[in-house]
């Protein structure tokens, strides 16, 4: 029995015999028993603590925890700049910068 045209990809079908053998190992052959299931668990997991209720904040809280994070950023760019400043007086400016942002970090504190 041939079986050359039943298109099974991926196996080869020996002439004569009803026997159909794949050309190559399964991706998976040799993964841990059980992995599959505790990945899927783990996604299930991410997706779950992702859809609870985070903590809600107030229209104030939100506007202060904005603030911070702007500030942090703001820090972080003038600290890059400083580090591949060479000006000496573009660097004592950043260096001003530096000093306000973290005054105004410590505020929330």
């Amino acid at each position: 029995m041939d079986r050359k045209g039943l298109g099974v990809p991926g196996h080869l079908a020996i002439r004569g015999t009803d026997r159909i053998i794949p050309l190559r190992r399964p991706y998976n052959e040799r993964v841990a028993r059980g992995w599959e299931s505790k990945s899927v668990e783990s996604q299930q997991e991410d997706v779950r603590s992702a859809a609870e209720p985070k903590d809600r904040l107030t229209p104030q809280q939100r506007d202060v925890e904005s603030r911070r994070q702007a500030l942090r950023l703001s820090r972080s760019l003038t600290l890059q700049r400083l580090h591949a400043s060479e000006n000496s007086r573009y660097r004592a400016v950043l260096e001003q910068a530096l000093a306000e942002l973290d005054r105004q970090l410590s505020e929330f504190d």
